[in-house]
């Protein structure tokens, strides 16, 4: 049996607003908090993650809080993130619900093989709500201010624009043990879109690949995404997509330790930043369940700091 990817696990993306993003999304997307931490990397920005009840993979919305400009919009970059709803009446639920709070969606409509709802954040952040009727086994937040019913399941499909496939079509078929399972043709702003599925596929283990050969380089930036993050479930086959993406020559990180969960950073051959990641230990490492995303969380390696790490963040309310 070939080494195969579980799915999405988590998406990165930039806000310059932290306090209007927790709002934003706990708040109007009825997301829970799971997890307020830092940047391991840049201990000035906050890192946050947002997710279901008991912070399942494949649920993590994440955010790195940095003093940027707006992204700006084109190809090279992660497009549009994918939020798993039960079902057709879901999307009407929150097509009318984001009315109600001002916000601007598309129309319900298949697009690249799921029907969904396009709509933009505050900072423009792109997402399609997309009817998945396999999600329905969901953990909802009881204290969501959305009902239990309609809440977001998880993540997926993922879109990447790139100038031209040739390149990025071997990397997640021959490296990453991906398969097309069908391509869409281009529409009205839309280019050319093929579909890879890790394992089985569905819509949270998708990655869609759009074909925009004349658009510009994006610069990423406020409203943009910063790196998508793929599932292997345990160490044990974390060591072997080590091995096997140098085997293949791949340029990464090596073995990067979060504390939450062990990462593998890479690069598609269009520059997009991908990630490995482990399922576990998970969020309740260092919190209870009950009390995710209370406080400031820090790994053990960040602790000793913790003093001059709060000192130089900004509240969050």
């Amino acid at each position: 049996m070939s080494l195969t990817l579980k799915g999405i696990h988590h998406l990165t993306a930039i806000t310059a607003q932290a306090a209007r993003n927790v709002d934003f999304y706990t708040r109007t997307m009825g997301m829970r908090l799971i997890k307020k931490t830092v940047n391991q990397d840049d201990t000035s920005a906050y890192h946050l993650f947002y997710g279901d009840a008991v912070a399942s993979p494949g649920a993590d919305l994440t955010f790195f809080d940095w003093p940027v400009a707006p992204e700006r919009r084109g190809t090279h970059a992660i497009t549009r993130t994918g939020l798993s709803v039960g079902s057709t009446a879901d999307l009407e639920w929150w097509k009318a619900y984001l009315a109600e709070k001002d916000i601007a969606t598309g129309e319900i409509a298949e697009r690249a093989g799921h029907v969904g709802l396009d709509f933009e954040d505050f900072e423009g952040q792109r997402f399609r709500l997309v009817a998945d009727p396999d999600s329905a086994g969901s953990h909802p937040w009881q204290k969501s201010p959305v009902p239990a019913e309609r809440q977001v399941h998880g993540l997926g499909p993922i879109t990447i624009s790139v100038p031209d496939l040739r390149r990025t079509e071997p990397m997640l078929t021959k490296v990453m043990n991906m398969h097309e399972v069908r391509s869409h043709p281009a529409g009205a702003g839309i280019g050319e879109t093929h579909v890879f599925a890790m394992g089985d596929g569905g819509a949270a283990a998708e990655l869609h690949v759009e074909i925009n050969p004349d658009l510009a380089f994006a610069q990423q930036g406020a409203g943009g995404v910063h790196h998508v993050a793929f599932r292997t479930p345990d160490k044990a086959e974390f060591d072997q997509w080590v091995e096997r993406t140098a085997s293949f020559g791949v340029r990464t990180s090596g073995e990067v330790e979060r504390f939450y969960f062990t990462s593998l950073y890479f690069r598609e051959p269009n520059g997009i930043l991908f990630e490995i990641a482990t399922d576990g230990p998970g969020f309740t490492a260092d919190e209870p369940l009950e009390h995710l995303g209370e406080r400031l969380a820090l790994p053990p390696f960040l602790e000793g700091r913790r003093a001059a790490i709060e000192a130089g963040l900004k509240p969050l309310s």
